[in-house]
């Protein structure tokens, strides 16, 4: 059975082509490549809320063509991968209906992959005699365990699956045990599992509990597990990598050994989330962004910090000028602010307090101590502070796209998802208290406007409530969170509540988008903030000419750009739609003999704003080939006919043939699929 990604009809049907007016020596020549489908467009199921047998299927096609609408969406309801069988008829995709349970939709399929990783710790144990267990969790799409031992192969990976097979034909019995702390102890000893008895002493409760795997194995373990070894489906488990972790993630601990596996009920989800890893492998950013030439990460200039290339910035500039225009049509003042500041900005804001690990070395300039910025925050404050505000200014919206720098380990850095320095797009907000609601929902609405532009209209909202230790008191929490609420009920959007999530500083709202295999991706944030006003004294005066503290609301949308870029790579596959790609056409000579004429196109479709490059030196079905590499949007194709007529043959990505016609035609055409976030 072949699992690949589906087009749903409607967007099927949105891709033929008009009729052909090719000349017949370059109609013969682009006819050899296929057309592009919207490879950003992906079958998504979901598990119904209620975890019954027979869940609800929901089945919807991830289009990223411009909406109006956006959804959000239950965040218990978590996306997964789903397929479908490529068996077309009439031009149709006939879609195989694949859920991908989750451990929250599936009790059963959460014991199976925690008995997995116990089953696959025994495997080890019997093949590795030497080797010492540490602990091994389920997680998100199956399971690992961390060892002690020398490093291991692809060839170890396939011994111990074999052996974990053994373990499961033979149906051994899971059996849970309760014992004292002192008996633990004395077990843990007897068999030399030092790491285990570390493990003891941070469990609290009592009696301390085992998991037995017939009278052969056991590990301390709350459980919960299937009956037996037999209830796990070999045929739907899978070793996947191993990779070096240090115990308790310190870097001054041991470096061990880490095993993933993934576990699923039948063969058949297994297939499905192989396909959707091999998917989401296609679209890795950091192979795409190399590939495509949009940035790099040199080793030269040290981990976690992002070169954009010019195809990148490109995209970058769009990405800024589009937020830059809408916050200023929603009365925002846009900010530039230093990336550097005096240590004692930070003491005053608590940041050398709270979040010091995650700040590079200070600096000393002229006896002074100075501090690369981790935040943008204290900046605001200073610009809001530099004058006397009334109660009649408020509120009072800055913005910024402002770059910080926080520390991070080497071992966790990832392309544009982990890095050291970023551009935030950050902005504060100075209100009343009885404009927090009013505001929020602003927030909200230009959340959704901007989050639109770029395709996204699927989103998992969160809100997070007081913590334990907290600053202000309960009544403006209570208000704070009240307002948040009756925001989002006020905008229709469904969340879920985070009991005691909340920062120290204020409640907040988190946001994630769902991208085109139904990933979801925290980007927006929305956090009312009562520390920093009192912090830095900030006030305004009210009706009765009294000095008071006004709220401060952070909030980001995009959350970074590197990050979000990153995002916006993989949700399309490097297949930007017409509006944001790097490059709009590219003309492409039939010889060198219509050269010139190509550059005067070149030179019209530029002064016309449309982004282009002419390419030229290797023979047509080359130009054409590469162009498809690079995945330009339209190809405009130039043999001895076209410059007779003055005009040129275009070929789109996506809908492939598109014909002869003029230069004013094609730069029309193009103009207006841009502007309206079309394909041409």
């Amino acid at each position: 059975m072949k699992y690949v990604g589906a087009l749903g009809k409607t967007m099927a049907l949105s891709l033929s082509s008009r009729p052909s007016l090719f000349t017949s020596s370059i109609k013969n020549t682009l006819s050899c490549f296929p057309i592009r489908q919207f490879r950003n467009s992906f079958f998504v199921l979901y598990p119904s809320k209620n975890c019954s047998s027979t869940r609800n299927k929901l089945l919807r096609c991830r289009s990223n063509s411009f909406s109006t609408h956006a959804v959000a969406t239950d965040s218990s309801e978590a996306p997964a991968a789903a397929s479908a069988t490529d068996e077309r008829t009439n031009g149709e995709a006939a879609v195989e209906k694949i859920v991908l349970p989750t451990n929250e939709s599936s009790d059963t399929l959460l014991r199976v992959r925690h008995t997995c990783a116990h089953v696959m710790a025994m495997a080890v144990q019997k093949l590795y005699p030497n080797a010492k267990v540490t602990i091994g969790p389920w997680i998100e799409n199956g399971f690992y365990y961390d060892f002690d031992m020398d490093p291991l192969t692809d060839r170890d990976l396939k011994r111990i699956k074999k052996e974990m097979d053994r373990i499961i034909s033979r149906n051994l019995p899971l059996v849970r045990e309760e014992v004292s702390r002192d008996e633990a102890q004395r077990r843990i000893m007897a068999i030399n599992e030092p790491y285990k008895v570390e493990i003891l002493e941070s469990i609290k409760e009592e009696p301390i509990t085992i998991y037995h795997i017939g009278n052969e194995w056991w590990d301390l373990c709350a459980g919960p597990h299937v009956e037996t070894t037999g209830k796990i489906n070999k045929k739907a488990v899978e070793l996947e990598s191993v990779a070096g972790a240090y115990w308790r993630g310190d870097v001054k601990k041991p470096m061990l050994q880490r095993i993933y596996g993934t576990a699923w009920e039948n063969e058949d989800q297994l297939k499905a989330y192989l396909h959707f890893k091999e998917e989401a492998k296609r679209r890795d950013h950091r192979r795409l962004g190399q590939d495509l030439d949009l940035f790099s990460i040199q080793d030269e200039a040290g981990g976690g910090l992002v070169f954009w290339h010019p195809k990148g910035a490109i995209i970058r500039h769009i990405i800024e000028d589009t937020w830059k225009k809408i916050h200023m049509q929603r009365g925002y003042d846009l900010l530039y602010t230093p990336h550097v500041a005096k240590a004692d900005l930070w003491k005053i804001s608590g940041h050398l307090d709270f979040y010091k690990e995650n700040m590079f070395d200070q600096m000393e300039i002229e006896e002074e101590l100075y501090q690369l910025r981790p935040m943008n925050c204290p900046y605001h404050v200073l610009v809001y502070k530099r004058q006397l505000h009334s109660y009649r200014d408020f509120p009072i919206r800055v913005a910024e796209l402002g770059t910080v720098y926080r520390y991070e380990l080497s071992g966790s850095l990832h392309g544009l998802f982990r890095v050291r320095g970023f551009t935030q797009d950050d902005a504060h907000i100075f209100c009343l208290e009885d404009q927090i609601k009013d505001e929020i929902r602003g927030v909200l609405d230009l959340t959704e406007e901007i989050l639109q532009q770029f395709g996204f209209d699927k989103y998992e909202v969160n809100l997070s409530t007081r913590p334990e230790k907290a600053v202000g008191d309960d009544e403006i929490w209570d208000k704070a969170t009240s307002a948040l609420k009756d925001a989002l009920e006020d905008k229709g959007w469904s969340y879920q509540i985070d009991d005691g999530g909340g920062a120290f500083y204020g409640p907040k709202i988190d946001l994630k988008i769902e991208d085109a295999l139904g990933r979801k991706w925290q980007c927006s944030t929305i956090q009312v903030d009562f520390n920093l006003p009192q912090r830095f004294g900030i006030t305004y005066v009210d009706s009765n000419q009294e000095r008071k503290r006004p709220i401060m609301i952070h909030r980001a949308v995009l959350g970074s750009l590197e990050r979000f870029f990153g995002v916006l790579i993989e949700n399309y596959a490097g297949d930007f739609p017409l509006w944001l790609s790097p490059i709009q056409a590219r003309v492409l000579p039939v010889t060198d003999a219509q050269l010139q004429y190509c550059n005067e196109v070149g030179k019209k479709l530029k002064a016309s704003g449309i982004r282009v490059e002419v390419c030229s030196g290797e023979r047509l079905p080359k130009l054409i080939r590469n162009a498809e590499k690079q995945k330009i949007p339209l190809m405009a194709v130039v043999g001895p006919k076209e410059v007779e007529t003055q005009t040129v043959t275009v070929r789109s990505r996506f809908a492939g043939e598109l014909g002869n016609m003029s230069i004013d035609e094609f730069i029309s055409r193009t103009k207006t699929a841009s502007e309206n976030r079309t394909f041409l």
